[in-house]
């Protein structure tokens, strides 16, 4: 798609790599409505600030109506908890999945009406490297991370007769506050992976991987268990 002729929203867009992307959006010359729980963190001159709760069905009821120009929907929201799923609080692991899964699906079940009335358009869903391999103390992140890997997997061939393209971006660590305690040589700058997530966008390309330990743990995945949990298979 065009993204300077783009009319974009920004789910979670108030920090991090949202507001990167809302910023790289702005810079290409699309409209940018930003989504956000409290619109007055949204400090980026030229976007609209929405308040938005993308757990809140009413929440995205509305801001389908109020951004009814949309023709490219980011659906960059998350959270972490850190919790585990044997012994960790399952309220916890519910919001993981209301969040990265039923949330994100809610946005694209309210705004596909709004893309195909505007002739087309594109999804690109923010996931992780964590979708496709599962660490513990990250355990409710990791299984709604991947439900929303598969659930996009799916939207991509619904979407796709409308003229809708579904964009999947797959990145380990950034330097954001939802990283912060991870070393800094081990996170990528999240201005680059918002460059290298809309050129994905702007080529139609279903699948971006933003960087390398995303590229290794991808090519892992027909390697079997072995490949991905050395440390089990060595107890055998």
């Amino acid at each position: 798609m065009d993204i300077s002729s783009s009319v974009a929203l920004v789910t979670g867009g108030n920090r991090g790599l949202g507001r990167h992307l809302a910023a790289q959006l702005l810079e290409r010359g699309a409209k940018v409505y930003v989504g956000a729980r409290d619109p007055e963190s949204v400090d980026l001159p030229g976007a609209v600030p929405i308040r938005l709760d993308i757990t809140d069905p009413d929440a995205v009821a509305a801001a389908a109506r109020l951004a009814a120009d949309t023709t490219l929907l980011v659906n960059n929201a998350g959270i972490s908890t850190g919790v585990g799923l044997v012994d960790g609080d399952l309220d916890d692991i519910r919001r993981e999945m209301a969040t990265h899964y039923f949330g994100s699906l809610d946005m694209i079940r309210a705004f596909a009406p709004v893309l195909t009335a505007n002739g087309g358009g594109a999804v690109l869903n923010v996931l992780s490297v964590l979708s496709w391999i599962h660490r513990p103390g990250v355990g409710g992140y990791s299984a709604a991370k991947a439900a929303e890997w598969a659930m996009t997997n799916v939207v991509r061939t619904e979407l796709a007769p409308a003229g809708i393209t579904v964009t999947a971006l797959h990145v380990g660590y950034m330097d954001t506050d939802m990283a912060a305690r991870v070393p800094a040589g081990q996170k990528i700058d999240p201005a680059v992976v918002a460059v290298r997530a809309l050129d994905a966008v702007q080529a139609g390309t279903p699948e971006v991987l933003a960087d390398e330990l995303s590229h290794t743990v991808r090519a892992g995945l027909s390697g079997g268990l072995e490949v991905l949990y050395p440390e089990l298979t060595a107890r055998v």
